[in-house]
């Protein structure tokens, strides 16, 4: 069955992909080489080690989003990281998810979490947005909190800074060596969200490091 985009969307003829085993993980962030390195693109940041691992490259605008389109593990994998700004995100994730017709449970989310400290990460089946902001324009486009996501610790603004100035904020050189090992950790969890599902992922990868 042949698809045709809408006009704003980037318009393209494709095959819509078989729709049994189709895995999409969604990395939250800001475009722009001015917020490559801030806490609030750790989403980013995971997508960027995944590329590394499955010798892939985000080269493909889909649906206002770069997109990795491969396959892992016997598995149809896309790997997104949407172009229009945190709070916006929802529009490519909600465009994506209705165009291949991926289950919710099939959806992975991945983010960072002012409420986790540095080093931890946490996967869960859904919930609330807890003020992040793409995560809650995640949840208004698709109507539903029921999605998993993986949450990375940020650790909290010191002292009164504002949570929104923090997390613009690149990572301190202290930070640089427990972020190298916290991406990694996260990587792996993604993977094994892919080829085994949330509940071993869960089992396996929450905590700290």
């Amino acid at each position: 069955m042949s698809v045709l985009f809408p006009a704003n969307e980037h318009v393209f003829e494709t095959e819509v992909p078989t729709l049994s085993q189709i895995v999409l993980i969604v990395g939250l962030g800001n475009p722009g080489r001015q917020y490559r390195y801030t806490r609030h693109n750790v989403g980013f940041m995971v997508m960027d080690r995944l590329a590394d691992r499955i010798k892939g490259s985000f080269t493909r605008l889909q649906f206002r989003a770069l997109v990795i389109d491969t396959h892992y593990e016997g598995k149809h994998l896309i790997l997104a990281k949407p172009q229009t700004y945190m709070n916006e995100s929802g529009r490519s994730v909600d465009s994506l998810v209705r165009f291949y017709k991926i289950p919710l449970t099939a959806v992975l989310v991945v983010h960072d979490d002012a409420d986790l400290s540095l080093g931890t990460i946490r996967i869960r089946p859904d919930g609330g947005s807890a003020g992040q902001k793409g995560v809650e324009s995640i949840i208004d486009r698709l109507g539903t909190q029921d999605f998993p996501r993986l949450r990375i610790g940020i650790g909290r603004p010191p002292g009164q800074m504002i949570a929104a100035a923090y997390v613009l904020q690149d990572f301190d050189r202290s930070e640089t060596e427990l972020l190298g090992g916290v991406l990694n950790h996260a990587s792996e969890a993604v993977l094994c969200f892919v080829t085994s599902g949330l509940e071993k992922t869960m089992n396996l990868y929450n905590g700290q490091l």
